[in-house]
């Protein structure tokens, strides 16, 4: 299955995607799935039935959330989060309720990922291919693939119609929840994109 894994909705200041839109389009543009990933809010869940749509199409809830020393993709079954956490602190969280954190755009120029936190086991994926990074930034990921042994996903960072599903992270297995994806994640059942 081909999911685009990191996506916002205008839930997220800075996009002009509509839910409905990405609920329309996601399947014409060869999609098997999408990830909605606004910053901070997890608030599209109260907005879509999650798991499978209607066409096919397999709808998660996550968020982008930003602590200090990076932002990571969360997925689990937390509805609120404190805001303000280290990234630490978030990583155990999402560790302790069951859910899995992917370092989202780890090498961009501005709120890269700190290497602390991949060198002392915090988050073992990243983002290896952002649809809105820089080439050299996307590109640098593979130094922590052969220094830290992380796996790498694939996501558009979607803002726009145009951006969905530039990039995007292949499944082995079918997905058909939330949890099923998370299960996926973890165990590494899945290859990079694009």
């Amino acid at each position: 299955m081909k999911f685009d894994l990191h996506v916002h909705t205008t839930l997220s200041p800075c996009s002009s995607l509509t839910l409905p839109q990405i609920l329309a389009e996601a399947r014409a543009k060869s999609l098997d799935g999408v990830c909605i990933t606004d910053h901070d809010t997890i608030e599209a869940q109260n907005m879509v039935q999650e798991g499978i749509q209607n066409d096919g199409l397999c709808v998660i809830c996550g968020m982008e959330y930003a602590t200090p020393e990076g932002d990571f993709l969360i997925f689990g079954p937390f509805p609120s989060l404190p805001q303000g956490l280290t990234a630490a602190e978030l990583l155990r969280l999402v560790g302790k309720d069951g859910g899995v954190a992917v370092a989202a755009h780890p090498f961009r120029a501005k709120r890269p990922t700190q290497e602390h936190i991949i060198a002392q086991g915090l988050c073992h994926i990243v983002e290896g291919v952002n649809g809105r990074n820089q080439n050299a930034e996307n590109q640098q990921v593979s130094l922590w693939k052969e220094r830290y042994g992380v796996r790498r996903v694939g996501g558009s960072d979607a803002h726009t119609l145009e951006e969905l599903g530039r990039v995007t992270t292949r499944f082995h297995h079918p997905i058909k929840s939330r949890m099923d994806f998370i299960n996926a994640l973890k165990t590494g059942s899945f290859s990079m994109g694009q």
